[in-house]
């Protein structure tokens, strides 16, 4: 058991997503956009489209918006062409990020990640500069207060289904699995009725940093809420011990 809890964060950023709403569905469609060209238009031949339905869900975008979505990726060859791009780089202390964008314009999307760093004291740095102290994973956060299973019969499920570990926190559970088998323990769990807060692949720190100093959390945050805000970013994911 990691003993970081992550479920007061989801919360916090789910809370803050209510009020972007905007911005969460326009991301979603761009990873529709990618989901179908890659993989085609059918949910049960594209294992990638199925994973972004559910995120899709998970945020309650209504299912004739991801209908449109997916018909439009299908239909249009003249559709805006989204480029996977990452940046990573240090914020005060060291604190390591690495920021995930979707992008039809990389230099406006560099642009904004630079200001972003340099607003809050941070700078961009090299690839893979701090990605060595995440491990890639498949994580699905489920709360306790939304799970009737016990832990016990939670943990057997999510081991069958093929997840790597297993980790009960104060008030939410955690499922870790290998990223190629995210997509088959996601739908077996699903399958099963597990309700899901978070479920997606991700950067998760091998340790995490605490700030002291009241500026550096200042600007930390900055960066933080600059990255966020901006529309072509996907994810921020960082070692910062809030």
């Amino acid at each position: 058991m990691s003993g970081h809890s992550k479920f007061a964060n989801i919360k916090h950023k789910k809370e803050k997503n209510d009020a972007k709403k905007g911005k969460i569905f326009t991301v979603i469609g761009r990873e529709i956009v990618i989901a179908v060209k890659e993989g085609g238009p059918d949910p049960a031949n594209n294992s990638k489209l199925r994973d972004v339905i559910a995120k899709a869900k998970a945020n309650n975008m209504p299912n004739d918006t991801i209908d449109r979505g997916i018909k439009k990726a299908a239909g249009d060859a003249s559709a805006d062409n989204y480029e996977a791009v990452t940046y990573e780089g240090y914020g005060p202390n060291g604190i390591a990020i690495i920021v995930e964008a979707l992008t039809d314009n990389k230099n406006r999307t560099a642009a904004n990640v630079r200001s972003a760093f340099s607003k809050g004291n941070g700078s961009i740095g090299v690839q893979g500069c701090v990605s060595f102290m995440f491990d890639k994973k498949g994580q699905i956060i489920i709360a306790k207060e939304d799970c009737e299973m016990n832990a016990d019969d939670l943990m057997m499920a999510a081991l069958d289904a093929g997840a790597e570990d297993f980790n009960e926190e104060e008030d939410s559970y955690e499922v870790l699995t290998a990223p190629d088998d995210f997509s088959v323990v996601r739908e077996t769990l699903e399958k099963e009725g597990v309700p899901m807060l978070e479920a997606q692949v991700a950067m998760i720190p091998q340790t995490y940093v605490e700030l002291t100093e009241e500026k550096a959390v200042k600007d930390l945050q900055k960066t933080l809420e600059l990255l966020e805000d901006d529309d072509d970013v996907t994810d921020v994911w960082h070692n910062w011990d809030e």
